[in-house]
Parts: C-alpha cells; sequence; structure tokens
C-alpha cells in the first residue's frame, strides 16, 4: 500500500483516454462540485476551504463507470464519489485532489414489487418515491433533503430522517437488503452484496467501494397529513412529541420538537408560530389524526398549520424541509454564527436529559430534537441543536456538558468517518476497503484507520 497523491498531469490523461465520457473540466463547476453543506460547521468550513478535485466526470452507464474505474486503478488516480452534495460533514470533498464522480446522472430506477425496490445511486430520492407511490409504496425514511439528496448519498454519507419514528435508522437491519458494487481495480469487479455484508459499506463517505445499486424494502404509501401544533410551555411540546411517539396505534412519519428560541428562526413558517411558544412538527396518517389531536388537547396544544397529503401534493410545500437538518439551514440564513450538534438521548432518560440540559445551557443551546426508534428498536429521540458559536474550545466544552450527562455525541465538526462515529467504527469495515478497494483511492485521507495501515506498511 503507498500513500495516494493526485498528479494532475495523469488525471487529464485520464480524460484525453475516455473523451466519450461527460468531462468537466471549468475550474469553478469542479470547485463547486468538491462541496458540501460542511459550512455548517465553522470548524470545517475552515478545514475544508479549498479542498477541490482536478477534474469531475459523471458516468451514465455501468459500462463508463467500468472504465472510468479501471482507468483511475491503472494510473492511481484518486476518486471520490458525489451524490447532490446534500451532506453536512465533507463526506464528498475531495482533500487529495483526483477525479469528483458525479452519480447524479447515474440514476435509472429498477422496479418495485411487494413491498422492495430497487434503483441506481444517484436518482434522487423525490424522484424514486414518485415512481414508487403509484405501485402503493414509498421509501421508509428520507432525509429533509429528499429533493435533491440520492439513494447512494443518503446510504454512504446519513443516517435517517422522516420515517425513522417507525424504521429507525438506515442502516438498521431490514431497511437497506442489498447492493451492487463495483471494486476499484484494473479490472474491476461487479458484485450483489446482501444484508450484513451491504451495511459494511454503510455511511462510509464511499472509501470503502462504490456502491452502483440499491434494493430498499419500501413501507406503504399513506395519505400523510402535515401539521404544525403550538404549545404554552416547553415541556408541554416535549411531553406531547415523547407521548406521541409512543402510541403505536397511531402510523406516523414525523415528530419534530422545536423550542421557541428555535422557531424563532424559521421566518418561512411564521404565520404559524407564535413568538415565544415550542412547537410540534407532525405528519400522521389520516386515520391516526382524531387520536393525534385529543392527545394535543391533554398537553393544550394547538394546531396552527394543517395540509392533506394532496394539498401538499398540489402546492408541492411541505413542513418536512422544516425538520432534520434543513431546520439548521434556516436558522443559518438568518444567523450565520450559529452552527449545530448532533446528540443521541438515552430512552430511559431523554426527558430528564432534555430537561437539564435546557436548565444547564440555556439560549446558547438552542433545542431541537426529532423523535424515533434507534437501533436497538426503542423510542427515543436524537437532538440537532443550533448553538451560538464562540470558539471551537467552547464548542467542544457544550459537547462535553452532553456527555456528562449521558447523552451520546455524534461530532459533526470532524471530517474523517470515524472521529465522527460515537462507537468508532464497526468490525469489517477496514476488511471491506482491503477487499473492495485495495489501492486505497477511494475517498483518500476519509479514513484515519486505513492511513494508518497505509503508514505502517511504508515504515
Amino acid at each position: 500500500m503507498t500513500t495516494i497523491t493526485a498528479d494532475p498531469a495523469r488525471v487529464l490523461r485520464l480524460a484525453d483516454e475516455l473523451p466519450d465520457l461527460d468531462w468537466i473540466t471549468d475550474a469553478s463547476r469542479v470547485a463547486r462540485l468538491s462541496q458540501d453543506f460542511s459550512w455548517f460547521s465553522p470548524v470545517l468550513k475552515r478545514e475544508l476551504a479549498g479542498k477541490t478535485a482536478d477534474i469531475a466526470v459523471r458516468p451514465r452507464t455501468e459500462e463508463e463507470m467500468r472504465r472510468l474505474v479501471a482507468g483511475c486503478a491503472r494510473a492511481r488516480i484518486p476518486m471520490t464519489l458525489r451524490g447532490s452534495g446534500t451532506g453536512n460533514y465533507g463526506q464528498s470533498v475531495p482533500v487529495q485532489g483526483g477525479v469528483l464522480i458525479d452519480m447524479s446522472g447515474y440514476n435509472a430506477f429498477g422496479w418495485v414489487r411487494d413491498g422492495v425496490g430497487r434503483a441506481q445511486a444517484g436518482i434522487r430520492l423525490a424522484d424514486f418515491d414518485k415512481l414508487s407511490r403509484p405501485h402503493g409504496w414509498e421509501l421508509r425514511c428520507i432525509p429533509s433533503t429528499f429533493r435533491t439528496a440520492t439513494l447512494g448519498g443518503l446510504f454512504g454519507g446519513g443516517f435517517g430522517g422522516v420515517g425513522s419514528i417507525t424504521y429507525g435508522p438506515v442502516g438498521v437491519p431490514g431497511n437497506v437488503l442489498g447492493i451492487k458494487v463495483m471494486t476499484v481495480e484494473p479490472d474491476p469487479r461487479v458484485l450483489e452484496l446482501r444484508g450484513a455484508d451491504a451495511l459494511l459499506l454503510h455511511h462510509t463517505y464511499g472509501t470503502n467501494g462504490i456502491v452502483l445499486e440499491l434494493e430498499m424494502a419500501l413501507a406503504p404509501a399513506l395519505p400523510w397529513v402535515e401539521a404544525i401544533a403550538v404549545f404554552d410551555t416547553f415541556d408541554a411540546a416535549l411531553l406531547f412529541c415523547d407521548r406521541l411517539t409512543l402510541m403505536s396505534g397511531l402510523a406516523k412519519r414525523e415528530v419534530g420538537f422545536f423550542s421557541a428560541t428555535v422557531t424563532a428562526y424559521l421566518t418561512g413558517l411564521a404565520d404559524y408560530l407564535p413568538a415565544g411558544r415550542p412547537a410540534a412538527m407532525l405528519s400522521v396518517d389520516e386515520a391516526a389524526e382524531p387520536a393525534m389531536k385529543d392527545l394535543l388537547a391533554a398537553h393544550g396544544g394547538r394546531v396552527t398549520y394543517r395540509r392533506t397529503a394532496a394539498e401538499v401534493q398540489a402546492t408541492n410545500r411541505t413542513i418536512l424541509e422544516y425538520t432534520w437538518n434543513h431546520t439548521t439551514l434556516h436558522a443559518l440564513k438568518v444567523d450565520k454564527t450559529l452552527t449545530y450538534i448532533q446528540s443521541a438521548f438515552d430512552p430511559a432518560r431523554k426527558i430528564e436529559q432534555v430537561q437539564a440540559l435546557e436548565r444547564a445551557l440555556g439560549d446558547e443551546v438552542l433545542m431541537h430534537l426529532e423523535f424515533l426508534r434507534n437501533r436497538e428498536g426503542l423510542f427515543s429521540c436524537i437532538g440537532l441543536q443550533l448553538v451560538r458559536y464562540t470558539t471551537d474550545a467552547r464548542l467542544e466544552e457544550v459537547m462535553r456538558i452532553y456527555r456528562e450527562h449521558g447523552v451520546t455525541i455524534n461530532n459533526p465538526h470532524v471530517w474523517r468517518v470515524e472521529d465522527g462515529k460515537a462507537g468508532g467504527l464497526a468490525p469489517g469495515i477496514i476488511e471491506t476497503k482491503r477487499r473492495y478497494d485495495p489501492l486505497g483511492l477511494l475517498n483518500p485521507g476519509k479514513l484515519r484507520s486505513w492511513h494508518a495501515i497505509e503508514t505502517a506498511a511504508l515504515a
């Protein structure tokens, strides 16, 4: 194994050898494609500044991908895969140059049957659902960026989203059934991986294999009603969200909690978010709405916004684009000094932890929670809290305070795979890279453990 560094001359020769591919050479376009939403973090914005590929390419067929990968392997050219760049952790930012592979042209829908669907990695999630819903099915969970985010991007760099309240995060066994993978070798192989083997490529930023297609378990497409409810107190809104999450007989897709300090930044919904009132954003099955309203009344809440599934479709507007990390995006449009943290609460103590941290940090950390079923199948919540950023040291201190309260932090201010994972790398990820990317050409620099192996080999 050798340390990878891009040679611009070799990159340009590769483009000359494969002239029929859709190459992008304009420096400004390449620079734009080399970025994602890592500017949410002032730390990543600084550390990843100026990182760019030497060239970008948009493959459209498996054969084009095979020739591209074979050429890169022979010339030892680094490759970084990109979906639509909606990630927040620098997943698709090339830190060692080379070729940026834009997967947006590799976007064919395959099929859907019996609650399972398959498509190429570059398909947008909204397009997948548009094609699967006439068959009565939809994706189990989608990020708030579903209009532009790709299926491969969700798998390679995402966590969960709308729908995780029922089905858990993307990486829970049973959500992703299989993937088609291309190896990075002078003569690339194409393999089908199922179950646990497929999940070894999940959330690894495209560092240990090129995912071409994904086979997903789907959910019944229900008539989802969207609503915003507001409350008199922080605790009333929090307890309502918790109780609604636990009501197993109510089909739901989204339960999000927003403190009054957060709702003040959601200016696009200002007509429905009275000043000083915490809120819940909800998506429930039409049949579940009466029971939801009974629970709401018991907690002193009232609905300020309601849209049926038909109305959402007709207007093409959805409150889902104010949930999950879209909340952070909307807030940053108002106040660019904000940033955020990612936290996972203890299912047995989540309410106590949230209340204690709200008291401890007050207006410095603005509470935004998304309720979900965790990897162990327990109902809990994760936080995408807004933080009034002052210094890197204080940001680290805030995360330390959360950990002292028993809350897990998945740090969104680091750009290497294992640094952002509270539990480190899952066993088998490095061996998977050794098997499918033996030359270490995929997104080099992002997998700290692989770099350590390379360094030891050179010693």
